[in-house]
């Protein structure tokens, strides 16, 4: 399998134990985390080969992070090291019943946000590539790390490279053009940035939020989406951007913050063909229905990572299975603490045919 470049900025992640509330909290669990290291975390857990760019300080902490990557079988060997700037960091509170989670970001001035487009070596880092993992964070931290993702992928493009970008729009980001509310600087950016993308993933809300796309009537906080109304959300993404092969919705459910549906359909343009997993015995959509959840953060990425990986893994390509082994991929991450999914290829594989029991594996 050839190599999958993300990237992005990775931070400490300090959670709050178990479901306190952050004004609870005198001690946190600490880790690091970010949205294109998730991708490159699972593609590595699964087997396959990532390489993950980002700018960090040059301290003892950030060689933490450095310990975090590596461990996982990431590459690190392009993460610029720095005297600009500081490690972002985001504080998390656990949602639990009808309580949701919440985020507090803390990442201004930080390494990635100060670094210029021109101190990653871009030509080096896509050196035995085929994929290019974006996202909607990265851009909206700040301009330079907004023309830094534009270069990246129109340098991968330069080189026949696949670019995907998850939409991943954050209302509480995206404020360094004071000029520009928070949707409309996202939109602006983030069109300059997909014309260059071949594969767009995202959800509804984010479908909205960056390209003014809404899915009919749908509304996501009720608890039940009326999944006839996706394959004309991805016909839309394609109208505007004509280059994009494939849009990936996830379809999330949300009936409490620790009880959701999920699943999520993939459109291919050239077929003009939309497909849904999971599917029952009797092939209609049925989604996984995740009633404890232990972390919810990280799921989404979880679903690029594992898109990605079946689309280079020939056996695991097809459309439909591709977004099989996503969609069980992602189900399996919203079980396990921390941003990063680890999971296994085989105990993916292992959801994906129907064991989905719990049941000790002795």
């Amino acid at each position: 399998m050839s190599v999958v470049i993300t990237f992005g900025e990775i931070m400490g992640r300090l959670a709050s134990p178990g479901f306190l509330r952050l004004r609870q909290s005198r001690r946190y669990d600490v880790t690091f985390a970010g949205a294109e290291a998730s991708v490159a975390a699972s593609i590595c857990n699964y087997g396959g080969q990532a390489r993950y760019v980002t700018a960090l300080p040059k301290h003892s902490i950030a060689d933490a992070v450095m310990d975090t990557i590596r461990a996982v079988g990431i590459d690190a060997s392009f993460i610029v090291r720095t005297d600009m700037g500081r490690l972002g960091l985001y504080f998390l509170e656990t949602g639990a019943n009808q309580r949701p989670s919440n985020v507090i970001y803390d990442r201004a001035e930080s390494s990635v946000s100060l670094t210029p487009s021109g101190q990653y070596r871009w030509n080096d880092i896509f050196q035995d590539a085929s994929w290019l993992h974006l996202s909607g964070i990265t851009p909206a931290l700040s301009k330079n790390a907004a023309e830094a993702t534009l270069v990246a992928a129109q340098t991968a493009k330069t080189k026949d490279i696949t670019v995907s970008i998850d939409l991943n729009f954050r209302g509480k980001l995206w404020k360094w053009d004071k000029n520009k509310s928070t949707r409309q600087l996202a939109r602006d950016t983030m069109k300059e940035i997909l014309p260059f993308a071949d594969v767009v993933i995202g959800n509804e809300e984010d479908c909205h939020d960056v390209l003014g796309i809404r899915a009919g009537d749908t509304d996501v906080h009720s608890g039940k989406l009326d999944i006839s109304r996706y394959p004309e959300v991805a016909r839309q993404v394609v109208q505007q951007f004509p280059n994009v092969r494939k849009v990936a919705i996830t379809l999330r459910e949300s009936l409490s913050a620790t009880h959701n549906n999920w699943g999520a359909m993939l459109y291919d343009a050239i077929e003009d063909a939309p497909c849904f997993a999971p599917l029952n015995k009797t092939g209609e959509y049925d989604p996984y229905q995740i009633k404890s959840i232990v972390d919810r953060v990280g799921g989404g990425d979880s679903f690029a990572g594992g898109l990605i990986f079946a689309h280079l893994t020939p056996e695991l390509s097809e459309t439909q299975t591709a977004l099989n082994f996503a969609v069980a991929a992602s189900c399996l991450k919203h079980s396990i603490k921390g941003d990063f999914n680890y999971s296994t290829r085989a105990e993916v594989e292992k959801l994906m045919g129907g064991a989905g029991s719990g049941r000790v594996v002795r």
